[in-house]
């Protein structure tokens, strides 16, 4: 883990806005745990849209619940190389 100065545009609660050093566009700070509730949200969007076998919203879920699900496991795996624990006690499946 290291120290670097960045530029934070907002402190607000869950709102976090912040410049990573080398980038030229500041990005939103998604706290854990808020994640981990916005993986659960994107299964259920993946487990309801193939009962409606729409083929496009059904891949634009499984797209969606992939890109949070690779956020989430690198987000765990860095806090598990850090010895944190989770801020969420079980991990959101997906929706087989």
């Amino acid at each position: 883990m290291g120290t670097k100065p960045i530029e934070v545009f907002s402190e607000a609660s869950n709102f976090g806005i912040v410049r990573m050093p080398g980038r030229r566009f500041p990005g939103c700070v998604i706290q854990g745990d808020s994640l981990s509730i916005l993986l659960s949200q994107a299964a259920v969007i993946l487990r309801e849209s193939k009962t409606i076998k729409n083929k496009y919203l059904a891949e634009a879920a499984q797209e969606l619940f992939d890109s949070l699900s690779n956020r989430l496991d690198h987000y765990e795996a860095v806090l598990k190389e850090h010895g944190m624990e989770l801020p969420y006690v079980n991990r959101p499946k997906g929706s087989d």
